[in-house]
């Protein structure tokens, strides 16, 4: 099991396993990310993670070579 630091939107920073579901992830940490139709399809979970938009109820927690993640939300969310 591997896993990655998870810098959230309230500054705070957790540790997360990599291929863990976002949604589940955020939760667990604390943090609350809009969710509309959870296929993917609305864009209401958009985040931004290290600079890239990804709809957090369709993702998973990647892994990257800095050993952390910093996430945001989308400054200009589909919904």
């Amino acid at each position: 099991m591997t896993t990655i630091k998870v810098q959230w939107p309230d500054g705070r920073s957790t540790v997360e396993t990599i291929g863990q579901d976002w949604l589940k992830a955020a939760r667990l940490a604390g943090i609350q990310i809009p969710t509309g139709c959870l296929g993917g399809s609305c864009g209401a979970c958009e985040i931004d993670v290290n600079g890239a938009v990804v709809r957090a109820c369709i993702s998973t927690v990647p892994g990257s070579k800095s050993g952390q993640l910093m996430v945001d939300y989308a400054t200009d969310p589909h919904w």
